[in-house]
């Protein structure tokens, strides 16, 4: 599928929500690397979308016909 490779990531989280991503690797690691690139995935999408969306609208902008007075 993808080509793969391992990532040291250091987060700082509230105590109870830390408290639960230590178990959730420790019993489910697989479960937590989902969680982490399914964040990462939509990062990425609503980065593209916008950045599509900003063009869009500086080309439409540069379209508009202008008023001379």
């Amino acid at each position: 599928m993808w080509e793969t490779r391992s990532v040291q990531l250091s987060v700082r989280l509230p105590r109870d929500i830390a408290a639960q991503a230590e178990e959730v690797q420790q019993t489910d690691p697989e479960f937590l690397s989902r969680v982490v690139l399914y964040g990462l995935t939509r990062r990425s999408i609503y980065r593209h979308l916008r950045e599509t969306d900003d063009s869009d609208s500086v080309a439409a902008d540069s379209e508009q016909p202008r008023l001379i007075p």
